[in-house]
């Protein structure tokens, strides 16, 4: 089986931000392909890796989307060698000061997040954390090397090494959501000893941090009756809210709420159940802030749920994730598929009762 620590180590290592996911891509595409039958990129650069089932054609399909884009930095002024910087997906400026990056221009230079001294900043921004729009990159570099290397609109990925931290968790960066496509390929490893009735549509999204589209794109594309989003939500951490937040490495969470539906709900929760693996429901009453809103409503709509695993410090480049909760998310995933029968579709009902534990 796959060396979770390893592999994500491997993917975060690979820059992929909204938008540009490239890099990542190839990553993934390599693990992939003698995990599925067939292997393509959607229109957008979403990847989709097909485990067909063993029922008779037509076959119903499901569709497992984990998002494989990051958030990071984009250039947006030169001045004197130094980049000014624009946010790609949504970041915490907070812990940015002092940030090792990689600026991907004509070649990629390693820098530094900097701040101005305190007293010459503005006024309204000498208190508190210094705002995105008065922090730069330093490379190091004279002006004018800087100007034949990095142009307006170039990306600057983070450049924070993974940290293995005793047995069980790992910090980084874009975790949020390689930690999801480690999931899913933990699935689809075990879908090679199992016999299931539905094909399987593994996704990697693209551009989920910014506009959903590849989620839509592919759940268009694809047309599967099933879809689950795999992503990653808030784990408890210092001074956060226990009624907002779920224990680190104590299990997964499920989805409730407008993104899920409530008879997929019901079966993935009995599923779990069975296998004794630890949940907690997590409440969704608005958009969920997954792919799950874009697969919903694709095409006449999709049956969809949330599966995800608490992730600490969130749109940071230190966040951190336990591997027995990746784990966890991805046998839950692979019992799931194998449990679905081939008339699931027809038995599914929109119960409106409220998710119980």
């Amino acid at each position: 089986m796959i060396d979770l620590s390893e592999f994500l180590q491997e993917l975060i290592s690979e820059p992929g931000l909204s938008g540009y996911e490239g890099p990542a891509r190839e990553k993934i595409s390599q693990r992939w392909q003698p995990l599925t039958d067939e292997l393509h990129t959607s229109n957008l650069g979403s990847l989709h890796g097909l485990k067909r089932g063993h029922a008779t054609e037509p076959r119903p399909s499901i569709l497992l989307a984990t998002h494989m884009d990051a958030i990071g930095l984009m250039v947006t002024k030169i001045v004197d060698g130094f980049l000014h910087l624009s946010e790609i997906g949504g970041l915490d400026h907070r812990v940015l000061p002092g940030q090792l990056v990689n600026v991907h221009g004509r070649v990629t230079l390693p820098g530094m997040i900097v701040q101005p001294p305190g007293h010459l900043l503005p006024t309204e921004a000498k208190s508190g954390p210094v705002p995105l729009e008065y922090l730069l990159v330093d490379t190091g570099l004279p002006p004018e090397e800087v100007n034949a290397q990095v142009r307006v609109g170039d990306l600057i990925s983070f450049a924070q090494a993974p940290l293995e931290m005793g047995s069980d968790l790992l910090a980084g960066h874009s975790l949020d959501n390689r930690a999801s496509i480690a999931a899913l390929t933990y699935c689809l490893e075990m879908l090679q000893k199992r016999i299931h009735a539905w094909d399987v549509w593994a996704v990697a999204t693209v551009q989920e941090e910014e506009t959903m589209g590849g989620a839509l794109t592919s759940a268009y594309e694809l047309r599967p009756q099933l879809a689950i989003a795999i992503d990653v939500t808030w784990a408890q951490g210092p001074d956060t809210p226990k009624h907002k937040t779920f224990p680190l490495g104590k299990g997964i969470t499920l989805g409730w709420g407008p993104n899920i539906h409530p008879g997929v709900h019901e079966s993935i929760k009995k599923v779990a159940d069975d296998l004794e693996i630890p949940y907690q429901i997590e409440p969704m009453p608005r958009h969920s802030g997954t792919d799950a809103y874009a697969l919903q409503i694709a095409r006449e709509g999709i049956p969809t749920m949330v599966v995800s695993i608490p992730l600490r410090y969130m749109h940071t480049p230190v966040e951190i994730i336990s591997l027995k909760d990746i784990q966890r998310a991805g046998r839950l995933l692979a019992d799931f598929v194998t449990s679905l029968e081939i008339d699931f579709m027809k038995r599914l009902t929109f119960n409106l009762q409220p998710a119980t534990e």
